[in-house]
């Protein structure tokens, strides 16, 4: 993957930045997380410091555009930002800000669809484009794919630091290495499971995804959720292999497995203390209720408190460390939540694809 530390200088140079500002976002339109803006800071900064001009695009699922949080992105990314939303203003990109956002790129239906005459409108006026969007590298659309066929295109140095970080967690010694899963979406965890069966020592499971497992083991869980084609979905898997853990005791409310028990958490806890390579993704009940969130927050903090090298990434899992005050504890977090499931699945990215990452 060619990355931009390869180009030498950039004063002068037009940008098209591929950021991920897609957080999300809460009463009066405020950003109750701020975690991926603040990852895109000082890449940012860097290329303003080395005098490049700079037109960010990304997209927004929480808003329909970005207009209303201009004054919050102000602040968090501690400068003066031009807004544009029509095409057409790319094009006298000479002419804007030093540094200016393009509206939500989901807005223009050729995005989604790989759309090479949208890539080629964004393109124009450019000299260079850089993705520093791992968390949309998983999508074949216009913005992250077909755009690298009109401009020279590079890896941002978040992309450098995903892929390196995650292709450690993939390639280090089985001996010690344990994989944590949990939350709900099995479709998209259930392959990194059966990715990392000759590649991990252990798989400890939680949440939605444990429920399937028990369910297709024959264990009664109640009115708990699950995935309906949850026997499609682990087709293939040993149920019975012995290095995959599921829950044994449960935190159960209104007939529903809503957290794993203190028996579960224990032996979870006494895995991870003797391991050398955690990754974690997805909670192992619903954390976000204090009464069922004692399963997550044991197993955070024996993470945290392990030795070992510790990744984490996804949403909800980025979310509870946050809660349980656990971010500084952790090697590294993804903020690429499906990219990352992707990654670690084995499966080839388009975003890292179009740069040359599998070449």
């Amino acid at each position: 993957m060619k990355i931009i530390n390869e180009i030498g200088d950039l004063s002068g140079k037009k940008v098209l930045l591929r950021v991920d500002f897609d957080v999300p976002i809460g009463k009066d339109s405020v950003i109750t997380d701020p975690f991926r803006i603040l990852k895109q800071k000082s890449f940012i900064d860097d290329l303003i410091n080395k005098g490049a001009r700079v037109v960010m695009m990304g997209h927004t699922s929480t808003t329909g555009s970005f207009a209303e949080l201009m004054p919050q992105l102000h602040i968090l990314l501690g400068r003066e930002i031009g807004f544009i939303s029509h095409l057409e203003q790319l094009e006298q990109v000479e002419q804007l800000e030093q540094v200016v956002l393009f509206d939500n790129i989901r807005k223009f239906s050729g995005e989604m669809k790989n759309d090479e005459g949208l890539a080629l409108s964004l393109s124009k006026g450019f000299d260079i484009y850089i993705n520093n969007a791992f968390a949309v590298c998983h999508r074949k659309h216009a913005s992250v794919s077909a755009i690298t066929k009109f401009l020279p295109s590079y890896g941002g140095p978040l992309l450098e630091e995903e892929t390196s970080k995650l292709k450690q967690a993939v390639q280090a010694s089985a001996e010690g290495k344990v994989i944590i899963i949990g939350g709900a979406k099995a479709a998209t965890k259930v392959p990194v499971i059966k990715n990392f069966l000759d590649k991990a020592e252990k798989i400890l499971l939680g949440g939605v995804v444990a429920n399937d497992f028990l369910k297709a083991k024959g264990v009664d869980v109640r009115n708990s959720i699950i995935d309906d084609n949850y026997q499609e979905l682990l087709a293939g898997l040993d149920l019975n292999n012995p290095m995959l853990l599921a829950p044994k005791d449960f935190n159960i409310f209104e007939n529903k497995i809503l957290d794993i028990g203190q028996e579960t958490a224990k032996e979870y806890s006494e895995i991870i203390k003797n391991s050398k390579m955690i990754v974690w993704n997805g909670p192992m009940g619903m954390f976000e209720n204090d009464r069922f969130a004692s399963g997550t927050r044991v197993v955070a903090e024996a993470i945290a408190d392990s030795t070992a090298f510790k990744v984490a990434g996804g949403g909800d899992t980025i979310a509870a460390i946050n809660k349980f005050g656990l971010a500084g504890k952790f090697d590294f977090i993804s903020i690429g939540g499906g990219a990352m499931l992707e990654f670690l699945a084995g499966n080839r990215l388009p975003g890292l694809d179009a740069l040359g990452y599998y070449s």
